[in-house]
């Protein structure tokens, strides 16, 4: 365990130290020189860093809890194809229609692309009204509880 946290320390500093480079190197050739290219750059590091944490989060929290509770994991398994499962449904029932008031001049986006849009859409709808309905359950069962 020791030798796991001074990795991490190792790669959390380095991680850092890139970080600043990219920074001073933005900085000493003008954010705004090459296009902008400087601003691309610090952008894409952003969401590689990003990633990194949220990758890091997933991995640590699935390796804790399978340490932990190894049945745990099983329940992680259930959920997540549950959620494959309701993502596929919901693009499957996905219209895709053609977008409507575009600029003159503008052309129509690729029928993928419009089915992806009315899926994504449709799945802030359902979890949106599921929300409201786990608050609205949860605000109930709170009340019977007392």
């Amino acid at each position: 365990m020791k030798n796991i946290n001074k990795i991490i320390k190792w790669v959390m500093v380095a991680l850092i130290v890139i970080s600043v480079g990219i920074l001073i190197w933005g900085f000493a050739v003008d954010f705004e020189s090459n296009d902008g290219t400087p601003v691309d750059v610090l952008l894409r590091w952003a969401y590689v860093m990003c990633g990194i944490a949220i990758g890091a989060i997933v991995l640590l929290g699935i390796a804790m809890r399978a340490i932990n509770d190894p049945k745990s994991l099983i329940k992680l398994g259930v959920v997540l194809l549950g959620a494959a499962a309701l993502c596929f449904v919901v693009y499957l029932i996905s219209p895709g229609n053609p977008a409507i008031g575009l600029s003159p001049g503008m052309d129509q986006p690729s029928g993928t692309t419009l089915k992806l849009v009315d899926t994504v859409l449709n799945l802030t709808y359902i979890s949106g009204g599921l929300a409201i309905l786990a608050i609205v359950c949860g605000e109930i069962w709170s009340a019977i509880r007392k």
